[in-house]
């Protein structure tokens, strides 16, 4: 009876200890389970998020970006030509004859400043500028060695041989704005004024009367003109470098001669037509 008490209690025993082993082993698979389903979640989780990632990065790629001219870096403005008004400022270059007579042409060289409306209204009408140009040039001239009678004052000091002559220019005249694209413009002119040319600035000190031995004209004002154009090289809408070649008419003689002139410097545009 003792012994079968004892196979009971060692049996009960061994059922206890191998559900204690159900249960722990339960308990671990469920644990590694809950583990494992908690992994696949967080990794499904990732590569959907990573999918979002990079079909938005794609997207990105092919949609063209959104322009940033709301930014402080932006693209350049395009340029419309729908300016009021124009600035120039430059160097200029040109030949001339100081006297009638003379037989060697001499060469001038000074600024220009040249200010352009452009006028309002549709068509070809807006392509229409009305400008005011001043220039002033300077440069030394050769003079005829007056067959041996050269006014005292001047001999030994080499200034009968080449003597400073300038002149100041104002003219008025219309612009027209010919071809143009977002890099380059081209324009038409032409001007019409006087020029006053100051010939004994060397020669202050001799009689005028002795200016025409050596070939100069006196001073005087008379009328000029210039007629040509422009090309503008757009560095901005509003700024470019422009190039003006000129062919001048003047009438400082008894006859109207032409000259060339030739200007670049920078042409700044402002203002907007309504």
């Amino acid at each position: 009876m003792e012994e079968t008490w004892r196979q009971m209690l060692r049996l009960k025993m061994t059922g206890m200890r191998t559900a204690v082993r159900i249960t722990g082993a339960r308990r671990i698979w469920t644990r590694a389970g809950a583990g494992f389903l908690a992994m696949s979640l967080l990794t499904v989780a990732a590569m959907q998020g990573r999918a979002q990632s990079t079909s938005s990065s794609t997207t990105d790629t092919t949609t063209p970006p959104r322009p940033l001219s709301s930014g402080k870096i932006g693209p350049i403005a395009p340029v419309t030509y729908d300016n009021k008004y124009e600035i120039f400022g430059g160097l200029n270059f040109m030949n001339f004859q100081a006297g009638q007579n003379l037989p060697k042409r001499m060469n001038l060289g000074g600024g220009e400043i040249l200010g352009t409306y452009w006028l309002p209204g549709g068509h070809w009408f807006s392509q229409l500028g009305v400008g005011a140009d001043y220039r002033i040039d300077a440069g030394t001239t050769p003079v005829f060695a007056n067959g041996g009678v050269t006014p005292p004052s001047l001999n030994g000091t080499g200034i009968n041989n080449r003597p400073l002559v300038y002149l100041n220019t104002f003219m008025l005249g219309a612009q027209y704005r010919g071809p143009k694209n977002q890099y380059v413009a081209v324009n038409y002119h032409a001007y019409g004024g006087v020029s006053h040319g100051t010939f004994n600035y060397s020669l202050k000190n001799v009689d005028p009367l002795y200016l025409p031995t050596v070939g100069l004209y006196s001073n005087r004002t008379k009328p000029i003109a210039a007629l040509g154009g422009s090309i503008d090289f757009n560095r901005s809408k509003n700024l470019a470098i422009r190039l003006s070649p000129d062919l001048i008419l003047e009438h400082f003689g008894t006859e109207t001669r032409e000259f060339f002139a030739i200007s670049g410097g920078v042409i700044y545009r402002i203002g907007k037509q309504k």
